[in-house]
C-alpha cells in the first residue's frame, strides 16, 4: 500500500506471509489433487496396499483411505481439510473413504479451467450446489432400488461388494457372514426405532496365531482374563452370573487415617471388623448362589477364600465396556453395592463359561447365550499387521451392514451409478441458462473419475473403454453398466452382483462437493510465523543492555 508521499505503508507484521487471489485457489486445487493422487490406486478390487511408517517405527499396511491419510502428516492447510473429509466419511458411514477423496480432488480439478477463464468463484459454487441437489435427487428417485431385510443372499451381495476391494476379499464369504451376524446380534428394535451400536457392543478381539479362516463371531463374549484363584472352576455349564461395580476388599480411608489403640485386643478387633465386613459382602453374594462373579475392581485374598469355599469363580478388574457387554449378552444387571443384589440381577442367559488358553494367554469365554445383544468377533491371523488390516476392513463391512439395516436402499456399484448420474446431469444442463451450465456440466465430467480410476487400476486402455461406456449409458435402460474391477471390461453390475448402500454414495457426493465448494471459496491465506532465535525459541524483544543505556 502506498501513501500519498509515495512511501510504502506496512499494514501486516513483517513476518506474516500473505497469499491472495487466483494463486491461492490454484494452490488449493493442486494440494487437493496431490492428496487424491496418494489414494487413487486404492480404489477397486485391484487395489494396491500402502505401507506407512509412523514416527514410533510401527508399520501400517492398508488400502483404507482414512487409515492412509490419518498417518500422513501434511503442511498445506487445504490438504488438511482433505484428510478431514476421509475421517468424516469413515465416522459417518464407514465405507467410501477413498472414493470421497478422489472425487473431491477431481471436482476441484475441473474448477481450475473456470478460474483460469476468470469466472467468479461464487458462480462456480452456485453451479456445484445445484448439481449436488440434482445428484441426490437422481440417486434417490431414479437409480435406487429398495431391499427387503429378510433377503439374506442380497444382503451378503452388498457386503461382498464392499469387502471385495479390500485385503480380506479372498475370505469374502467369511467376512460377510461375520459382519452380518454381528450386526444382527447387536441390533435392537423397539417402538419403531432401530439402534445398532457396533462400536460399543461388537468388540473385535485380535489374537495372533492360527489362520484367518478360524475367525468367527462368538455367540457371546470373550475376555482376556483368568480366574483369580487356581482352584476355582474353569468350566461351568449354564452359569448364574453376577456383575459388580464395587471392590470386594476392605475400604481404605481416602485420606490419612490415624487410629489410637489402647489395648492389644483393640488391634485384633480392628482386623476382625475388616474380616467381618468382607464376610458380610461375600455372604450377600453367596446368598444368590451364583457360579461366576465379575467385578470391575479388585478382590482381596480373603474374599477369594470365602467365594472359593462356596464354589464360585471370580474374575476381577474387568473393563467397564467389557462388563457392559457381558451384561447385554447374558441378560444380567451391573450392581454397585452387594447389599442391593436381587435375584433379578443375576444373568442366566449364558449357556457356558469356559477358560481356554490361546497362544500363551488365558481367555474367558462366556458363550452359547440365549438371544445375546452383544458379541465378540474373534480374529485370528498370522501377524499383528495383518490382523490390524483385517480389523479395519471388517469395520467397513460392519458399517455397510449397519447402513443397509437402517436404510435398506441400494444403488449399483462399479462406477455405473456415477456414469448414470453423469449422463442425467449432462441432459439436465441443457435446461440451465447462462454461464452456470459450464461448471454444472463439469461436475458431470468429474464423476467419471470413479470408473476411470477403476480402469487405470486394472491396467487396461482407459480412453477406449470409457468411450464405449459413455455410449452404453447414452442408450436408456443400461443404467447399471459399469466396470468389472477384476478384468477392466464393461459389465452389467446386476449380473456381477455389485451393489452399494445408497447412504454411502449420497454421503460421498455431499462431502466431496461441499469440500470443493469450501476450497474454491478461499481467496486469501495469511500465515503468521514468529521468527525463531538460534535455540529454536521465538525471540523476545531485545532487552536494553547497560552499554546502550550509557550511550
Amino acid at each position: 500500500m502506498m501513501s500519498q508521499s509515495g512511501a510504502p505503508i506496512l499494514v501486516l507484521n513483517a513476518n506474516t506471509k500473505r497469499k491472495f487471489g487466483h494463486k491461492v485457489q490454484l494452490e488449493n486445487i493442486a494440494a487437493g489433487k496431490a492428496i487424491a493422487d496418494v489414494v487413487r490406486t486404492c480404489i477397486g478390487p485391484r487395489a494396491m496396499l500402502k505401507m506407512l511408517m509412523d514416527p514410533m517405527g510401527g508399520i501400517v499396511m492398508t488400502n483404507d483411505g482414512n487409515a492412509i491419510l490419518r498417518e500422513i502428516t501434511v503442511q498445506h492447510p487445504a490438504a488438511k481439510s482433505f484428510i478431514e473429509i476421509a475421517r468424516t466419511q469413515d465416522e459417518e458411514v464407514g465405507d467410501g473413504t477413498t472414493s470421497v477423496v478422489v472425487l473431491a480432488g477431481e471436482i476441484l480439478g475441473v474448477a481450475e479451467q473456470f478460474l483460469e477463464q476468470k469466472l467468479h468463484p461464487t458462480v462456480i459454487i452456485r453451479a456445484y450446489r445445484q448439481a449436488l441437489e440434482d445428484m441426490l435427487d437422481f440417486l434417490d428417485k431414479e437409480y435406487s432400488m429398495p431391499l427387503s431385510l429378510d433377503d439374506e443372499p442380497k444382503l451378503i451381495e452388498v457386503i461382498k461388494s464392499c469387502v471385495g476391494t479390500k485385503f480380506i476379499g479372498r475370505w469374502s464369504d467369511l467376512a460377510c457372514s461375520i459382519a452380518l451376524n454381528a450386526v444382527k446380534t447387536v441390533s435392537i428394535r423397539d417402538e419403531g426405532r432401530t439402534e445398532i451400536d457396533i462400536k460399543r457392543y461388537a468388540k473385535v478381539e485380535k489374537v495372533p496365531g492360527g489362520a484367518i479362516e478360524d475367525s468367527q463371531v462368538l455367540n457371546g463374549i470373550m475376555l482376556n482374563k483368568d480366574v483369580t484363584h487356581p482352584k476355582m472352576r474353569r468350566f461351568i455349564k449354564n452359569p448364574r452370573i453376577i456383575l459388580l461395580d464395587c471392590s470386594l476388599e476392605f475400604k481404605k480411608g481416602e485420606s490419612q487415617t490415624e487410629v489410637e489403640i489402647v489395648k492389644e485386643t483393640d488391634f485384633t478387633r480392628l482386623l476382625q471388623i475388616e474380616e467381618e465386613y468382607i464376610q458380610q459382602i461375600c455372604s450377600d453374594i453367596i446368598a444368590l448362589k451364583p457360579d461366576l462373579v465379575c467385578t470391575e475392581k479388585g478382590v482381596s485374598d480373603l474374599a477369594q477364600h470365602f467365594l472359593l469355599k462356596a464354589n464360585i469363580s471370580v474374575l476381577r478388574r474387568l473393563r467397564k465396556s467389557d462388563n457392559n457387554r457381558v451384561a447385554r449378552a447374558c441378560n444380567a444387571t451391573i450392581v454397585t453395592r452387594t447389599d442391593e443384589l436381587r435375584e433379578s440381577h443375576v444373568g442366566t442367559g449364558a449357556g457356558q463359561f469356559e477358560i481356554k488358553k490361546i497362544g500363551d494367554e488365558y481367555f474367558t469365554f462366556i458363550t452359547e447365550c440365549v438371544n445375546p445383544k452383544a458379541c465378540t468377533i474373534l480374529l485370528r491371523g498370522p501377524s499383528k499387521d495383518i490382523l490390524n488390516e483385517v480389523e479395519r476392513n471388517l469395520q467397513d463391512a460392519l458399517h455397510v451392514a449397519k447402513n443397509i439395516m437402517l436404510n435398506p436402499k441400494l444403488v449399483s456399484g462399479g462406477g455405473s451409478i456415477e456414469m448414470a448420474i453423469s449422463q442425467s446431469l449432462v441432459k439436465k444442463s441443457a435446461e440451465i441458462a447462462g454461464v452456470t451450465q459450464w461448471p454444472y456440466k463439469a461436475v458431470a465430467q468429474a464423476l467419471e473419475v470413479i470408473p476411470r480410476t477403476l480402469l487405470q487400476n486394472c491396467g487396461v486402455s482407459t480412453i477406449r473403454t470409457m468411450t464405449s461406456l459413455r455410449a452404453k449409458h447414452a442408450v436408456s435402460g443400461n443404467e447399471s453398466w459399469g466396470i468389472n474391477g477384476e478384468t477392466g471390461e464393461m459389465a452389467d453390475m446386476r449380473d456381477l452382483k455389485v451393489w452399494e448402500p445408497i447412504v454411502v454414495k449420497s454421503q460421498v457426493y455431499k462431502t466431496a462437493i461441499e469440500t470443493a465448494i469450501l476450497l474454491v471459496r478461499i481467496d486469501d491465506i495469511v500465515s503468521g510465523t514468529k521468527k525463531k532465535g538460534d535455540d529454536g525459541q521465538p525471540k523476545a524483544a531485545a532487552q536494553p543492555t547497560e552499554e546502550s543505556m550509557k550511550e
